[in-house]
Protein backbone atom coordinates (compact mmCIF):
# COMPACT_ATOMS: atom_id res chain seq x y z
CA UNK A 1 0.00 0.00 0.00
CA UNK A 2 1.13 3.24 -0.32
CA UNK A 3 1.70 4.99 2.81
CA UNK A 4 1.46 8.56 3.33
CA UNK A 5 3.65 9.11 6.61
CA UNK A 6 3.15 12.40 8.63
CA UNK A 7 5.03 15.04 8.80
CA UNK A 8 7.22 15.50 12.02
CA UNK A 9 5.65 18.91 12.65
CA UNK A 10 1.96 17.01 12.88
CA UNK A 11 3.44 14.68 15.52
CA UNK A 12 5.05 17.03 17.96
CA UNK A 13 1.56 18.79 17.82
CA UNK A 14 0.14 15.68 18.52
CA UNK A 15 -1.80 15.31 21.41
CA UNK A 16 -1.81 11.80 23.28
CA UNK A 17 -3.89 11.54 27.06
CA UNK A 18 -2.83 7.62 28.43
CA UNK A 19 -4.38 6.15 31.79
CA UNK A 20 -3.86 3.38 33.13
CA UNK A 21 -1.96 1.17 35.61
CA UNK A 22 1.39 2.77 35.83
CA UNK A 23 4.28 0.33 36.64
CA UNK A 24 7.95 0.39 37.33
CA UNK A 25 9.79 -2.96 36.19
CA UNK A 26 13.63 -3.31 37.11
CA UNK A 27 15.67 -5.12 36.12
CA UNK A 28 18.70 -6.81 37.71
CA UNK A 29 21.17 -8.40 35.40
CA UNK A 30 24.14 -10.62 36.09
CA UNK A 31 25.94 -14.04 35.75
CA UNK A 32 25.06 -17.05 37.13
CA UNK A 33 27.66 -19.72 37.13
CA UNK A 34 27.03 -21.75 40.38
CA UNK A 35 24.15 -23.75 42.13
CA UNK A 36 23.32 -22.29 45.25
CA UNK A 37 24.44 -25.24 48.36
CA UNK A 38 21.03 -23.88 50.33
CA UNK A 39 18.71 -24.77 47.60
CA UNK A 40 18.46 -26.11 44.54
CA UNK A 41 18.50 -23.00 42.58
CA UNK A 42 21.07 -21.00 40.42
CA UNK A 43 22.96 -17.98 42.16
CA UNK A 44 23.14 -14.61 40.34
CA UNK A 45 25.99 -12.39 41.22
CA UNK A 46 24.50 -9.12 40.09
CA UNK A 47 26.80 -6.46 38.19
CA UNK A 48 24.04 -4.25 36.76
CA UNK A 49 20.71 -2.79 37.53
CA UNK A 50 18.15 -0.75 35.04
CA UNK A 51 14.78 0.64 36.26
CA UNK A 52 11.99 1.12 33.19
CA UNK A 53 8.81 2.43 32.86
CA UNK A 54 5.85 -0.35 32.82
CA UNK A 55 2.47 -0.57 32.04
CA UNK A 56 0.55 2.53 31.32
CA UNK A 57 3.59 4.37 31.84
CA UNK A 58 5.48 2.41 29.05
CA UNK A 59 2.78 3.06 26.65
CA UNK A 60 3.30 7.33 27.84
CA UNK A 61 7.06 6.55 27.20
CA UNK A 62 6.17 5.32 23.49
CA UNK A 63 4.25 7.62 22.56
CA UNK A 64 6.30 10.74 24.03
CA UNK A 65 9.60 8.68 22.18
CA UNK A 66 8.04 9.87 18.78
CA UNK A 67 7.73 13.42 20.27
CA UNK A 68 3.97 13.79 20.65
CA UNK A 69 2.63 15.80 23.78
CA UNK A 70 2.15 13.00 25.48
CA UNK A 71 0.24 13.28 29.28
CA UNK A 72 -0.05 10.30 31.97
CA UNK A 73 -2.83 10.05 34.08
CA UNK A 74 -2.28 7.03 36.92
CA UNK A 75 -2.05 6.13 40.68
CA UNK A 76 0.86 5.49 42.44
CA UNK A 77 2.18 5.08 45.99
CA UNK A 78 3.80 7.37 48.50
CA UNK A 79 7.16 4.90 47.94
CA UNK A 80 10.51 4.80 46.11
CA UNK A 81 9.21 2.95 43.27
CA UNK A 82 6.71 5.70 42.49
CA UNK A 83 8.99 8.27 42.90
CA UNK A 84 11.63 6.29 40.32
CA UNK A 85 8.41 6.60 38.21
CA UNK A 86 8.33 10.35 38.43
CA UNK A 87 11.72 10.97 37.61
CA UNK A 88 11.88 8.40 34.45
CA UNK A 89 8.36 9.97 33.41
CA UNK A 90 10.28 13.76 33.91
CA UNK A 91 13.38 11.92 31.69
CA UNK A 92 11.31 10.87 28.98
CA UNK A 93 9.25 13.96 28.61
CA UNK A 94 6.27 12.97 29.33
CA UNK A 95 3.62 15.27 31.99
CA UNK A 96 2.62 13.60 34.88
CA UNK A 97 -0.73 13.72 35.80
CA UNK A 98 -0.40 11.10 38.99
CA UNK A 99 -2.02 10.71 42.37
CA UNK A 100 0.36 9.43 44.89
CA UNK A 101 -2.15 7.24 47.20
CA UNK A 102 -1.06 6.54 51.00
CA UNK A 103 -1.09 2.97 51.73
CA UNK A 104 -0.91 2.01 48.02
CA UNK A 105 2.20 -0.40 46.87
CA UNK A 106 3.07 1.03 43.29
CA UNK A 107 3.28 -1.99 40.98
CA UNK A 108 6.79 -2.92 40.95
CA UNK A 109 8.25 -6.04 38.38
CA UNK A 110 11.50 -7.34 39.76
CA UNK A 111 13.70 -9.41 36.95
CA UNK A 112 16.63 -11.24 37.27
CA UNK A 113 18.95 -12.14 34.31
CA UNK A 114 21.59 -14.31 33.63
CA UNK A 115 23.74 -13.72 30.77
CA UNK A 116 20.45 -12.03 30.00
CA UNK A 117 17.70 -14.82 30.30
CA UNK A 118 15.37 -13.86 32.96
CA UNK A 119 15.39 -16.07 35.79
CA UNK A 120 12.55 -15.16 37.83
CA UNK A 121 10.48 -11.83 38.41
CA UNK A 122 8.74 -10.56 41.52
CA UNK A 123 5.85 -8.33 41.74
CA UNK A 124 4.61 -6.08 44.40
CA UNK A 125 1.75 -4.33 44.31
CA UNK A 126 -1.61 -3.39 46.41
CA UNK A 127 -5.22 -2.50 45.53
CA UNK A 128 -6.83 1.21 44.97
CA UNK A 129 -9.15 2.76 47.28
CA UNK A 130 -12.13 3.43 46.07
CA UNK A 131 -12.08 7.26 47.09
CA UNK A 132 -8.78 7.51 45.29
CA UNK A 133 -10.23 6.09 42.02
CA UNK A 134 -13.11 8.70 42.20
CA UNK A 135 -10.79 11.60 42.42
CA UNK A 136 -8.43 9.87 39.35
CA UNK A 137 -12.17 10.01 37.07
CA UNK A 138 -12.48 13.85 38.44
CA UNK A 139 -8.63 14.29 37.30
CA UNK A 140 -9.34 12.75 33.57
CA UNK A 141 -12.54 14.76 32.84
CA UNK A 142 -10.48 18.01 33.84
CA UNK A 143 -7.65 16.47 30.99
CA UNK A 144 -9.99 15.83 28.02
CA UNK A 145 -10.45 19.12 26.71
CA UNK A 146 -6.44 19.31 26.25
CA UNK A 147 -5.87 16.03 24.49
CA UNK A 148 -6.86 14.46 21.17
CA UNK A 149 -6.18 10.95 21.63
CA UNK A 150 -7.27 8.90 24.74
CA UNK A 151 -5.28 5.68 25.45
CA UNK A 152 -6.46 3.32 28.55
CA UNK A 153 -3.94 0.80 29.46
CA UNK A 154 -5.70 -1.80 31.32
CA UNK A 155 -3.08 -4.18 33.39
CA UNK A 156 -5.71 -5.38 35.38
CA UNK A 157 -4.45 -3.45 38.69
CA UNK A 158 -7.35 -1.53 39.47
CA UNK A 159 -6.29 2.10 37.90
CA UNK A 160 -9.04 1.53 35.73
CA UNK A 161 -11.91 0.52 37.49
CA UNK A 162 -13.76 3.63 36.69
CA UNK A 163 -13.54 2.71 32.63
CA UNK A 164 -17.08 2.67 31.94
CA UNK A 165 -17.67 6.05 32.76
CA UNK A 166 -14.34 7.37 31.11
CA UNK A 167 -15.36 5.93 27.51
CA UNK A 168 -18.49 7.54 27.89
CA UNK A 169 -17.12 11.05 28.78
CA UNK A 170 -14.36 10.72 25.92
CA UNK A 171 -16.81 9.67 23.18
CA UNK A 172 -19.42 12.35 24.86
CA UNK A 173 -16.14 14.77 24.67
CA UNK A 174 -15.94 13.53 20.43
CA UNK A 175 -12.01 11.47 21.46
CA UNK A 176 -11.26 8.28 19.90
CA UNK A 177 -10.64 5.53 22.99
CA UNK A 178 -8.13 3.77 22.30
CA UNK A 179 -8.04 0.48 24.41
CA UNK A 180 -5.57 -2.44 25.44
CA UNK A 181 -7.57 -4.90 27.39
CA UNK A 182 -7.11 -7.28 29.61
CA UNK A 183 -9.11 -10.31 31.04
CA UNK A 184 -11.97 -12.22 29.73
CA UNK A 185 -14.78 -9.75 30.95
CA UNK A 186 -14.98 -6.84 27.59
CA UNK A 187 -18.22 -5.38 28.74
CA UNK A 188 -16.31 -2.75 30.29
CA UNK A 189 -15.48 -1.74 27.28
CA UNK A 190 -18.57 -1.28 25.78
CA UNK A 191 -18.82 2.18 22.99
CA UNK A 192 -15.07 2.42 23.07
CA UNK A 193 -13.36 3.35 19.50
CA UNK A 194 -11.31 0.72 19.41
CA UNK A 195 -9.55 -2.21 21.51
CA UNK A 196 -6.40 -3.98 20.58
CA UNK A 197 -5.98 -7.57 21.70
CA UNK A 198 -3.31 -9.74 21.19
CA UNK A 199 -4.49 -13.71 19.62
CA UNK A 200 -4.40 -15.39 23.22
CA UNK A 201 -6.38 -12.26 24.97
CA UNK A 202 -8.86 -12.42 22.04
CA UNK A 203 -9.17 -15.87 22.44
CA UNK A 204 -10.07 -15.68 26.07
CA UNK A 205 -13.78 -13.81 25.00
CA UNK A 206 -14.45 -15.70 21.69
CA UNK A 207 -13.03 -19.13 21.93
CA UNK A 208 -10.48 -20.33 19.89
CA UNK A 209 -11.16 -19.85 15.87
CA UNK A 210 -10.03 -23.08 13.73
CA UNK A 211 -9.97 -20.54 10.29
CA UNK A 212 -10.43 -17.14 8.81
CA UNK A 213 -13.49 -17.30 8.19
CA UNK A 214 -14.53 -18.29 11.58
CA UNK A 215 -11.97 -15.31 13.69
CA UNK A 216 -13.94 -13.14 10.84
CA UNK A 217 -17.28 -14.05 12.42
CA UNK A 218 -15.94 -14.15 16.37
CA UNK A 219 -14.26 -10.82 16.10
CA UNK A 220 -17.44 -8.96 14.33
CA UNK A 221 -19.96 -10.64 16.52
CA UNK A 222 -18.04 -9.34 19.39
CA UNK A 223 -17.60 -5.97 17.69
CA UNK A 224 -21.69 -5.63 17.15
CA UNK A 225 -22.22 -6.69 20.51
CA UNK A 226 -19.75 -4.35 22.52
CA UNK A 227 -20.29 -1.20 20.24
CA UNK A 228 -17.10 -1.13 19.11
CA UNK A 229 -16.18 0.65 15.68
CA UNK A 230 -13.30 -1.29 15.52
CA UNK A 231 -10.81 -4.31 16.63
CA UNK A 232 -7.29 -4.25 16.50
CA UNK A 233 -6.24 -8.18 16.28
CA UNK A 234 -2.28 -8.18 16.89
CA UNK A 235 -1.21 -11.56 15.86
CA UNK A 236 2.33 -11.68 16.39
CA UNK A 237 4.07 -13.68 13.30
CA UNK A 238 0.96 -13.01 11.38
CA UNK A 239 0.81 -9.46 11.77
CA UNK A 240 -2.77 -7.64 12.52
CA UNK A 241 -6.23 -7.54 11.11
CA UNK A 242 -8.38 -4.63 11.37
CA UNK A 243 -11.88 -5.36 11.83
CA UNK A 244 -14.22 -2.72 10.99
CA UNK A 245 -17.71 -2.03 8.87
CA UNK A 246 -15.42 -2.59 6.09
CA UNK A 247 -14.77 -5.88 6.44
CA UNK A 248 -11.50 -7.44 7.64
CA UNK A 249 -7.96 -5.61 6.71
CA UNK A 250 -4.88 -7.82 7.15
CA UNK A 251 -1.02 -5.97 7.41
CA UNK A 252 1.82 -8.51 7.40
CA UNK A 253 4.49 -8.78 9.79
CA UNK A 254 8.14 -7.88 8.95
CA UNK A 255 10.34 -10.58 9.15
CA UNK A 256 13.21 -9.98 11.93
CA UNK A 257 14.75 -11.80 14.68
CA UNK A 258 12.38 -11.71 17.87
CA UNK A 259 14.63 -10.97 21.02
CA UNK A 260 11.96 -10.06 23.70
CA UNK A 261 7.91 -9.61 23.07
CA UNK A 262 7.26 -7.23 26.42
CA UNK A 263 6.03 -4.47 26.02
CA UNK A 264 5.14 -4.75 22.20
CA UNK A 265 1.67 -4.37 23.09
CA UNK A 266 2.48 -0.60 24.77
CA UNK A 267 4.05 0.24 21.34
CA UNK A 268 1.27 -0.73 18.81
CA UNK A 269 -1.29 0.93 20.43
CA UNK A 270 0.90 4.38 21.56
CA UNK A 271 2.11 4.79 17.86
CA UNK A 272 -1.45 3.92 16.73
CA UNK A 273 -2.59 7.22 18.97
CA UNK A 274 -0.14 9.07 17.86
CA UNK A 275 -0.42 7.98 14.32
CA UNK A 276 -4.13 9.08 14.30
CA UNK A 277 -3.75 12.10 16.53
CA UNK A 278 -1.41 14.08 13.88
CA UNK A 279 -3.68 12.75 10.88
CA UNK A 280 -3.59 9.74 9.86
CA UNK A 281 -6.24 7.12 8.00
CA UNK A 282 -6.82 4.24 10.04
CA UNK A 283 -4.67 1.74 7.84
CA UNK A 284 -1.73 4.43 7.56
CA UNK A 285 -1.80 4.30 11.56
CA UNK A 286 -2.45 0.60 12.12
CA UNK A 287 0.43 -0.23 9.52
CA UNK A 288 3.02 2.42 11.08
CA UNK A 289 2.25 0.73 14.42
CA UNK A 290 2.71 -2.47 12.80
CA UNK A 291 6.49 -1.78 11.69
CA UNK A 292 6.97 -0.27 15.17
CA UNK A 293 6.00 -3.19 16.82
CA UNK A 294 8.09 -5.31 14.62
CA UNK A 295 11.54 -2.85 15.95
CA UNK A 296 10.74 -3.35 19.76
CA UNK A 297 10.42 -6.93 19.93
CA UNK A 298 14.00 -6.99 18.94
CA UNK A 299 15.47 -5.47 22.38
CA UNK A 300 15.67 -6.33 25.39
CA UNK A 301 12.67 -5.62 27.77
CA UNK A 302 10.32 -2.81 27.54
CA UNK A 303 11.52 -0.57 24.83
CA UNK A 304 10.92 2.25 22.32
CA UNK A 305 11.56 3.60 19.00
CA UNK A 306 12.26 6.91 17.74
CA UNK A 307 11.11 8.53 14.75
CA UNK A 308 14.89 7.75 12.81
CA UNK A 309 13.53 3.78 13.37
CA UNK A 310 10.49 3.86 13.13
CA UNK A 311 10.29 6.23 9.47
CA UNK A 312 13.26 4.70 7.71
CA UNK A 313 11.52 1.34 7.64
CA UNK A 314 8.76 2.69 5.76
Amino acid sequence: MNILKPSMEAIRNASVLVVGDAMLDRYWFGDASRISPEAPVPVVKVTRTEDRLGGAANVARNSASLEARTSLLAIIGDDEAGTKIMDLLEASKVRPCLYRAENFTTTLKLRILARNQQMLRTDFESSVAGTVLDQHSHRFTSLLPDHDVVILSDYGKGGLDRIENMIQEGRTFGRPILIDPKGDDYSRYKDATVITPNRNELAQVVGKWNSEADLFNRAQNLRKELNLEKILLTRSEEGMTLFDDDGAWTVPAHAREVYDVSGAGDTVISVLGVMLSAGCDWHTAVYIANQAGGIVVGKLGTATVTPEELFNTL
